[in-house]
């Protein structure tokens, strides 16, 4: 198997205000970008963060090749067990995820 971060430019995790957190993943061309795709599975996602499928949300940008999840903060961010003001830890779970070598596919 190969790992999300073999097949992509990038992967970034932020705050997106006190209550959220997105994780963006960026592919360097349209082949990698299909994989991703069709490799990454929402399930797969939620169980790596430790959440629900349903409070997952998730974007595939095309014009971009970049694929887009956000998801409730854990915790407020700011109060006092808040231990990743930023959100940056959480790229990490996700660059670990396997990706199967024949799944490619289209997000039309």
């Amino acid at each position: 198997m190969t790992k999300l971060t073999a097949i992509t430019h990038k992967i970034r995790s932020k705050n997106a205000g006190p209550f959220w957190i997105t994780i963006d993943i960026f592919c360097s061309d349209d082949a990698d970008y299909r994989r991703a795709l069709g490799g990454v599975k929402n399930e797969q996602v939620a169980h790596a963060l430790g959440i629900s499928v349903t409070d997952l949300k998730r974007y595939n940008l095309t014009n971009l090749r970049v694929i887009k999840f956000s998801f409730p903060r854990p915790i407020v961010q700011g109060t006092r067990f808040d231990r990743d003001m930023h959100g940056a830890s959480f790229a990490n779970l996700i660059a670990e995820l396997d990706v199967a070598p024949q799944t490619v596919l289209s997000d039309e």
